[in-house]
């Protein structure tokens, strides 16, 4: 991943890189063979940067964590989650523009 402004997220660092965030937190729930979460990497590294000391953006490959996604109920890749004082405070399921993604992340700032 090009941008080192989105985090790598698992299932052992997941609740404390939640918890301690004290911005929004934007996740993106992937995988390797997913078509659309290949497509909105790009869009999440030009937000890292843009909204860089606004929000914290992570990953979590659904295929190497199987705990957290399971915990979130995740059923469709790629979900992303916005996160807030340690709560999910919504979710949006499939690829988003740019615009939309910021939007979303505008209500919660």
């Amino acid at each position: 991943m090009a941008s080192e402004k989105i985090q790598h997220l698992s299932d052992d660092n997941f609740a404390s890189l939640i918890g301690s965030s004290d911005k929004p937190v934007l996740v993106d729930f992937w995988a390797e063979w997913c078509g659309p979460c290949k497509m909105i990497t790009p869009v999440l590294e030009e937000i890292a940067d843009e909204y860089e000391n606004k929000v914290n953006i992570g990953k979590l490959n659904v295929d190497q964590n199987k705990g957290i996604p399971g915990e979130y109920k995740i059923i469709s890749i790629p979900t992303l989650l916005v996160f807030k004082d340690g709560r999910e405070v919504e979710r949006v399921i499939g690829f988003k523009t740019k615009k939309e993604l910021k939007n979303l992340l505008e209500k919660h700032m």
